[in-house]
């Protein structure tokens, strides 16, 4: 290993995200590797392209842009190998895909990214798994809902809109000594401020669409594995024939050197805004895992490094009759925030969230959840755009 490769190992987060996933003096001293567009790879001869003994064979195995990609989320992750993948989802599909099969059963936690179980109902039905949701908050519990063919153990934490923490070590523990397969959704936290295969989990999922890229105009997952489980993950994806664009890898590899700024931006302003939100009459309730107030805040200080800019609140309503009413109302009234889906970006969003797909994570009564994703605005600003959506939402 060259000296710098030791040296970033032990280097502070901001000095390492500078510096990974590429060696300049590859490429004649650039700083950025150069974006590499392929299709065709051409052998020096008939034995190598028999062989396939060199480096790169075609262009959905690899390139040098999309590999410097590669190894910086290895470098994060702690992983053996990573695989890009053209959106978020196809980061959560394909690990699903590789390691199940027609007979199978699958925990995935009820508190999951909503797409996720329209996958799980929809097309790992036909396939003949069956998928079982089960409470983010079981812990150590989980072992009751063990079969013999269970294969898959799908965490998220903290869960889509709701934020429910979940107890990482404690699960992949129950999960390894029945030989499944633990998987995470680690999109909120990035492996700056939770690292999954450190806590037991074997496949850690990202969709790079969000903090990674910081620009919404990007679509990218990835998906990294431990050693054990890297060469069927690997085989899976060439298997299915998905791989990401150089292109996005290349702005992908931008977005990360500021992203360890751009996430202290965003985890102070969003709790700033959420501590500021406990006080209001408006709010019921607030919905982030760095609160003390949260029921399963000790999880994430114990095993969390710090929290993302995406964080929900109940709007408080008199009635159910009213819960949506209030919420376009609210919305409607801000001018800042935008009205969009994901997030990660540097802009701030809202949204009314939807929770009627809850088996067992039911939605809270007290009134309509409404997510904020905070941007890199000023937080005043921020605050008086909010102030307006409770007028609104007062008025109805």
């Amino acid at each position: 290993m060259k000296d710098k490769d030791r040296l970033l190992q032990t280097a502070g987060i901001n000095t390492r995200l500078t510096h990974i996933g590429n060696d300049p003096f590859n490429y004649h001293g650039f700083v950025n590797p150069p974006v590499v567009h392929a299709s065709t790879v051409l052998f020096p001869n008939a034995a190598t392209m028999d062989t396939r003994s060199q480096k790169y064979t075609y262009g959905t195995r690899g390139t040098p842009t999309t590999d410097a990609l590669c190894e910086a989320i290895d470098a994060l992750e702690g992983s053996a190998g990573t695989i890009l993948v053209p959106s978020g989802l196809a980061a959560v599909t394909i690990p699903f895909l590789g390691f199940v099969a027609a007979g199978d059963h699958a925990l995935v936690v009820d508190s999951v990214y909503g797409p996720t179980r329209h996958f799980c109902d929809t097309m790992l039905k036909r396939l003949g798994v069956e998928v079982e949701y089960y409470d983010p908050a079981i812990g150590a519990g989980i072992e009751a809902l063990f079969r013999p063919n269970t294969r898959i153990v799908h965490t998220e934490a903290p869960g889509s809109n709701t934020f429910e923490m979940q107890d990482i070590p404690a699960i992949a523990a129950v999960a390894h000594r029945h030989g499944a397969v633990v998987m995470m959704d680690n999109t909120w936290a990035t492996p700056l401020y939770f690292r999954p295969l450190d806590h037991g989990v074997d496949i850690s999922i990202h969709a790079a669409t969000k903090y990674p890229s910081g620009h919404s105009d990007i679509l990218l997952g990835t998906v990294s594995a431990n050693a054990e489980h890297w060469e069927r993950l690997k085989e899976a994806n060439g298997a299915l024939g998905i791989c990401g664009a150089p292109d996005d890898a290349y702005q992908i590899l931008r977005g990360l050197r500021s992203m360890g700024l751009r996430l202290e931006r965003h985890y102070e302003s969003a709790l700033d805004i959420a501590e500021w939100l406990e006080g209001r009459q408006d709010v019921a309730r607030v919905l982030h895992p760095a609160l003390p107030s949260f029921p399963s805040h000790n999880i994430w200080k114990r095993d969390f490094k710090g929290a993302s800019g995406i964080f929900s609140f109940v709007l408080a309503a008199e009635s159910p009759e009213k819960f949506k009413a209030k919420a376009h109302a609210f919305l409607d009234a801000l001018k800042i925030f935008g009205l969009g889906y994901s997030w990660g970006g540097f802009e701030s969003l809202a949204l009314h969230a939807n929770l009627n797909d809850r088996k067992v994570a039911k939605a809270p009564k007290e009134g309509p959840v409404i997510r904020l994703q905070i941007g890199l605005e000023d937080v005043a600003d921020l605050k008086a755009d909010i102030e307006r959506g409770f007028a609104a939402a007062s008025a109805v």
